[in-house]
């Protein structure tokens, strides 16, 4: 795989430079955001590790500007603090993995491994449509009845789920495993309140809500 890592510590870029090289990756490096933000932009790459903590421009911000820009490269970010906060602003700003320093590198490893068997975007799925709401996986834009809703990059993969299985009920553990990605705690309230957040935004104006909550059972999006 073609990996980008952009880490500016010497120390651990070296690290995970000479652990993911010994496997047999080739790594590009970038050495502060804007560094990073630049080569990421040139494609061509099949993942990115990316650290929180960057000069110029962090992680956060880097990693919203290219999902904004349509880029899909699966992302893993980094960083030094562990809180479930942290790793779900990561994951909201549209990172498809994190993990938390120190790691050992066999399991970064097996991360990047994962990212890489994904399946690419289906490149005829580009525009969903149920009901009078209308998503647009290229240009990564929502509208309702013609009027634009802004979503944050979660919420925009949320609702692009619920409407892949409209009419169909969604679990809590479906959800959390195909939006997220990621092992939470089972008592996290992530998906309701994203689900929350996402429901005020669709519903502002409008009068028919269309997501319904089936008790102790998730969730299912109505033309």
């Amino acid at each position: 795989m073609r990996i980008l890592l952009i880490e500016d510590d010497l120390q651990t870029s070296r690290y995970i430079t000479d652990g993911l090289a010994a496997a047999g990756h080739d790594v590009t490096v970038g050495c502060d955001g804007p560094t990073g933000l630049a080569q990421a932009r040139t494609g061509g790459f099949d993942a990115i590790v990316l650290d929180r903590m960057l000069p110029g421009l962090d992680g956060l911000a880097l990693v919203q500007t290219l999902r904004a820009a349509g880029n899909t490269t699966p992302v893993l970010m980094l960083t030094a603090i562990g809180g479930i906060a942290d790793r779900v602003d990561g994951l909201d700003a549209g990172a498809d993995d994190y993990l938390v320093k120190p790691f050992a590198m066999p399991e970064l490893a097996a991360r990047i491994h994962a990212l890489g068997r994904r399946p690419a975007p289906r490149a005829l799925e580009h525009r969903l449509a149920v009901g009078d709401i209308e998503l647009d996986l290229l240009r990564r834009t929502v509208s309702r009845a013609g009027q634009r809703i802004v979503l944050q990059p979660r919420e925009f993969a949320l609702l692009a789920e619920l409407m892949r299985h409209a009419g169909r009920v969604m679990t809590r553990t479906m959800l959390l495993e195909r939006v997220w990605d990621f092992d939470f705690d089972p008592r996290t309230n992530i998906v309701e309140t994203h689900v929350s957040r996402l429901r005020t935004k669709l519903n502002d104006g409008f009068t028919n809500d269309p997501i319904t909550t089936v008790r102790g059972a998730g969730y299912v999006f109505n033309p």
